[in-house]
């Protein structure tokens, strides 16, 4: 797979489920050892081989890390380690997810401090990785979980459901990490923004790099799965898009990500696809339709805003499936537990969009579109459907009408000139 990465032109990846986990189908989140590599993909010395060999080719290497939770199994996980039930989690309510059915822990606890720091601390020196992302913040850092609502409003991050000892721990993580390894790379998954996420400890922060704008996918996922295409909001996509303008230049953006692929969820490619019909008279229309549709998704999304984009693999070339490990609800079959790589040996929809997809690898390559500040959109118009901005020296004009077609249309820029 890592040279299909280089080809695609991607320069960094991120796995998921690499740390030893219960079962496949929480993909990685219920973890029974922190300190071990998942047998289920190889031995200690295989995964730093695949380190190794990514490095080798110039890509960075992330893991996706749960210090949010962890399993409540008790044969092979933390609960009851010690025969007793509040070693390293909170007792009572506090001390499970409302949810989830996991185990939270304890942050206020010096032991626990030791083991979690010292987690992130052995996989890059035992590894060598470059970085982590922090994964489902919300559910550490509230003892709500995250499971409320949030307008913004600073009231919502500043009370009593806000767990301080969580916090802590993350600005501590932070400045280990980047003491003892100045080039590491951590990214937070937050779906409540908190304010400070991503600015230094030393102003107050939480000291991470990047952190994941969560709602775009799911704003991508809701058009999609609900509203005609003729009547999208361009309003709602830039607003979304663009985000908060005063992390924007922290942001990592992906159209669509593991959420919508895995377990249950459709890939956006089986969404557009999954009408046309081989045997069907207007499939052809119906696929380049799809087609044009999922490459502007992707254009848009990659340009107008953030630092850093993310695809998560075989949505690249429009994967027409879902991933769907073995588990009771499937009879534990494989059958959807895979990328079907062939479909990029034969010349058609699959390799356009790959073809795409390593376009605007090259695109930024060339421009530095992600290393750009942040767009100017001067032209929003929801009854053309209609979006330009301009993003450094690039301008950038978006027609989602799926019917009309226009002529001397007529839009901003900052200076005179010609335009390509």
């Amino acid at each position: 797979v890592l040279p299909h990465v280089k080809k695609a032109g991607y320069n960094a990846i991120q796995l998921m489920g690499v740390i030893e986990h219960k079962d496949y189908f929480t993909v990685g989140y219920r973890v029974t050892n922190l300190f071990a590599v998942s047998s289920r993909f190889g031995t200690p010395d295989g995964f730093k081989q695949l380190v190794d060999e990514a490095h080798g080719l110039g890509l960075l290497v992330f893991l996706d890390v749960a210090h949010s939770y962890s399993a409540a199994d008790e044969m092979v996980g933390l609960s009851l380690f010690d025969g007793s039930n509040d070693c390293y989690f909170h007792t009572g309510k506090r001390g499970h997810h409302k949810y989830w059915g996991t185990r939270m822990f304890k942050y206020g606890d010096i032991d626990v401090l030791h083991y979690l720091l010292s987690n992130l601390k052995w996989w890059v020196s035992e590894y060598q990785i470059d970085g982590y992302q922090f994964h489902s913040l919300s559910s550490m850092m509230y003892t709500h979980n995250g499971f409320a609502s949030f307008t913004g409003d600073l009231e919502e991050y500043c009370n009593q459901y806000v767990d301080k000892d969580a916090l802590i721990y993350l600005i501590l993580a932070n400045e280990m990490l980047h003491y003892l390894h100045p080039n590491i790379i951590t990214i937070a998954e937050d779906a409540t923004h908190y304010p400070g996420l991503c600015e230094p400890t030393d102003e107050g922060g939480l000291g991470f790099d990047y952190y994941v704008n969560l709602s775009i996918s799911e704003m991508w996922l809701w058009f999609l799965e609900n509203v005609p295409d003729n009547q999208w909001s361009m309003n709602k996509i830039v607003n979304t898009l663009v985000g908060n303008r005063r992390s924007a230049d922290k942001m990592l953006m992906y159209a669509e990500n593991h959420n919508q692929s895995i377990s249950g969820g459709q890939s956006f490619a089986e969404i557009l696809f999954g009408d046309a019909k081989q045997n069907s008279v207007d499939s052809d229309d119906l696929l380049l339709r799809g087609s044009s549709l999922h490459k502007m998704i992707k254009l848009i999304t990659f340009s107008i805003g953030g630092r850093a984009y993310l695809n998560f693999m075989g949505n690249e070339f429009g994967h027409p499936k879902r991933v769907e490990f073995p588990m009771a609800g499937n009879d534990f079959s494989l059958s959807l537990a895979n990328r079907q790589w062939d479909l990029l040996l034969d010349e058609g929809i699959h390799n356009g969009l790959f073809s795409f997809d390593k376009d605007m690898m090259m695109l930024d390559e060339a421009q530095r579109v992600l290393s750009r500040g942040l767009p100017n959109v001067h032209h929003v118009n929801d009854a053309t459907m209609v979006i330009s901005y301009i993003r450094g020296p690039l301008l950038f004009i978006f027609n989602f009408h799926p019917k009309s077609i226009y002529e001397n249309y007529i839009v901003g820029v900052e200076e005179a000139g010609e335009y390509q």
